[in-house]
């Protein structure tokens, strides 16, 4: 009777609602480090349809941040893995993840000992009361204690701010270098303009695609929404 009793107990608080683990890949060098329970990996915890992450910026501002589920933008999603279950509805998950983001915040993020697979693990026994699995952020945890595990530029207190103007800036430079050369190869061989079409595209030949939830940060219960535009986050 007594076992029945903690079985039936136990079913109760596992909750109705399905916690998942979305594992992404860095580096392709992960198909083989996988296969060893190794490997450098991005995650994220998807509740109700909404897949939360953490990430890196300068800022004291929350690192916390949400995107369409196994979409997040700069990594290969690998597996979702079932992690356990929780009874919060969907307000009860964004104002958990608002009080959650007074704890994480963006310039508190360490590659090492607070990155995002250490949120996730945080999130996932708060919801569902278990852990992530532990070769996920394994090698974070080699890199305690043998800090030739992982390159020097890794082992940087922070994860510095990736501005992307600076990316668009030396995009631009590359252009320019190259676009002398190539208008001198158009003036000698004098190509046509294309033609223009005769009849505008019809209402059968426009695609129309389905609307996708934009990367944005979850704000602290303290504070106001901000949008990923105005920080750049780093995971």
């Amino acid at each position: 009777m007594l076992c029945r009793i903690a079985l039936m107990s136990k079913k109760k608080k596992s909750g109705t609602v399905p916690v998942y683990l979305n594992v992404y890949d860095l580096t392709p060098i992960n198909g083989y480090a996988y296969w060893l329970g190794l490997g450098v990996y991005h995650s994220g915890v998807q509740v109700h349809g909404v897949e939360y992450a953490f990430g890196a910026h300068e800022h004291a501002t929350s690192g916390i941040f949400e995107v369409e589920p196994r979409q997040c933008p700069g990594f290969t999603f690998r597996k979702s893995i079932c992690i356990g279950r929780t009874n919060l509805g969907p307000k009860e998950v964004r104002s958990f993840m608002e009080k959650l983001a007074e704890e994480y915040s963006g310039n508190t993020y360490h590659l090492i000992t607070r990155n995002c697979n250490h949120f996730c693990n945080d999130v996932c026994i708060r919801l569902a009361g278990k852990p992530i699995p532990s070769w996920v952020n394994r090698l974070a945890r080699l890199g305690l204690f043998c800090n030739c595990v992982l390159p020097a530029s890794l082992n940087e207190a922070k994860v510095r701010q990736v501005r992307s103007g600076d990316k668009l800036n030396e995009g631009v430079k590359k252009k320019l270098r190259s676009q002398p050369n190539r208008c001198n190869n158009k003036s000698s061989s004098n190509p046509s303009p294309p033609p223009l079409p005769s009849n505008p595209p019809t209402s059968s030949t426009i695609k129309v695609t389905r609307p996708t939830r934009q990367k944005r940060c979850i704000p602290s219960a303290s504070s106001a929404i901000h949008s990923s535009a105005s920080t750049t986050l780093t995971a």
